[in-house]
C-alpha cells in the first residue's frame, strides 16, 4: 500500500480567527478544514505534520492593499509566518495574493444559501483559506 502523500494546507490569518484549508491528495482541490484561535491554528498545522502522510507547504494569505503593495496588514502576518517557521521545521512556507478571498468567501456562502452571520465568520475564514489555496494550486493552469 502506498503511502499518502504529504498535504498541502493554505492559512488565512486574522486577528480573532484563522482559516486553514487543505489540498486533496493529487493536490487539485481545495477545501475549507476550519476556523481556529491563532494558536489552535498552529497546533493543527502541527498535527496534520505529524500526521497522515504529513505537510510539504504551507500557503500564508498575503494581505496585499488593493493597489499590490505591503503595508500594516503584511507586517502582521509576516509575524504569524516567523511563528509558523518555527513552529513547523521542515515545512516549507510561502505567501499567496489573498486580495478579495474573504468577500468572495461570503459571496460563495450566500450562493450558497448561507447567510453571513456572526456564528458563521469562521467558514468565510476557512472558506477564504480555501479560495487562498485553490489559487495556488491553479498557479500554472
Amino acid at each position: 500500500m502506498l503511502d499518502a502523500p504529504a498535504r498541502l494546507a493554505a492559512v488565512d490569518y486574522g486577528t480573532k480567527r484563522v482559516g486553514l484549508a487543505l489540498a486533496d491528495p493529487t493536490r487539485t482541490f481545495a477545501q475549507p478544514h476550519g476556523a481556529f484561535s491563532q494558536a489552535e491554528a498552529v497546533a493543527e498545522l502541527k498535527r496534520l505534520r505529524d500526521h497522515a502522510g504529513g505537510l510539504d507547504l504551507v500557503v500564508v494569505g498575503w494581505p496585499l492593499t488593493e493597489a499590490g503593495a505591503e503595508g500594516a496588514a503584511t507586517e502582521r502576518v509576516q509575524q504569524y509566518v516567523n511563528r509558523l517557521r518555527n513552529a513547523l521545521p521542515g515545512v516549507e512556507l510561502t505567501t499567496w495574493d489573498e486580495r478579495y478571498t474573504s468577500e468572495e468567501a461570503k459571496a460563495h456562502i450566500r450562493e450558497a444559501g448561507g447567510r453571513h452571520t456572526r456564528e458563521n465568520r469562521g467558514r468565510v475564514d476557512a472558506a477564504a483559506a480555501a479560495l487562498i489555496l485553490q489559487r495556488y494550486l491553479d498557479r500554472d493552469g
